[in-house]
């Protein structure tokens, strides 16, 4: 595995140099100081993941970033002493796949290291029974990770194509926002405003009207639910944890008196 850092304090690319050879001995630590090295160290390199600080001289975070993401869908940490929810949703929108904030706990940033090499190299690994998916002029072809929209190739990033991926499994049934959040990225921790920023990135590659989406539809209070060639959004959908179908709920987001829900039981007036 090869690892690009790129920050301008030597302290943060030493941590984690020493932190993934100590734990993979097969781990390469790439670092760079300012944005211009960061990239050329990027396209000469080839890492498979690049942590990114946003704040770097010459050329900030942000436009490395842009530029990462004009040609490779590379998973990227972005770093920032700015926790701002603005900062964070700007990067998510820019193809980030993760955000930390500084300070920040060394062996929490080389978990999430991992996690997005592991999510990349289970997805490469990993295809449906069935190599493609078309559905009103989408298609997927799962073996390659390419997406079209009316035969045009359309780019999404790594967490782009798992969130597209795991609504696409599930399609026809409700997935909720903790369910993406695990599948996609691993964990509850990132908040739902991350599922709703990356569904509006989806929409605005896939939709031809993002206001009247034919992929992909909300469910207030539920989640996010991937139509099938024939479903019908207004009808009854099921909701589901993405390893089981949960009960079949009304187009008005209620469940069936009666229904078991994993822990409880809903009662009449609860719906």
């Amino acid at each position: 595995m090869k690892l690009l850092v790129v920050d301008d304090d030597p302290a943060i690319c030493d941590a984690l140099r020493v932190s993934f050879t100590f734990q993979r001995r097969d781990c390469r630590v790439i670092s760079a100081e300012d944005g211009k090295g960061g990239l050329q160290a990027f396209y000469e390199r080839q890492p498979d993941v690049v942590v990114l600080d946003i704040g770097l001289p010459k050329m900030n975070g942000l436009e490395v970033l842009g530029r990462i993401r004009e040609t490779s869908n590379t998973p990227v940490i972005m770093l920032s002493a700015r926790d701002g929810e603005l900062d964070i949703v700007r990067a998510l929108e820019m193809g980030a796949d993760d955000y930390v904030s500084k300070p920040f706990s060394c062996l929490e940033l080389v978990a999430r290291i991992r996690a997005q090499a592991r999510r990349v190299e289970v997805a490469s690994n990993s295809t449906p029974d069935s190599e493609t998916f078309s559905a009103d002029g989408l298609t997927i072809h799962f073996p390659s990770q390419e997406v079209y929209v009316d035969g045009k190739r359309v780019p999404l990033t790594n967490t782009e194509y798992r969130l597209l991926y795991h609504l696409v499994r599930n399609a026809g049934r409700v997935m909720p926002h903790r369910t993406l959040l695990q599948l996609a990225w691993g964990s509850e921790s990132y908040g739902t405003d991350v599922v709703r920023v990356y569904v509006s990135r989806l929409r605005s590659k896939l939709e031809p009207d993002c206001d009247k989406p034919r992929y992909i539809y909300t469910k207030a209070g539920l989640g996010y639910l991937f139509m099938g060639p024939a479903a019908d959004p207004e009808g009854d959908v099921e909701l589901t944890d993405g390893e089981g179908i949960m009960p079949r709920i009304s187009a008005a987001g209620r469940f069936p008196a009666g229904a078991i829900l994993p822990g409880r039981q809903l009662s009449a007036a609860a719906g």
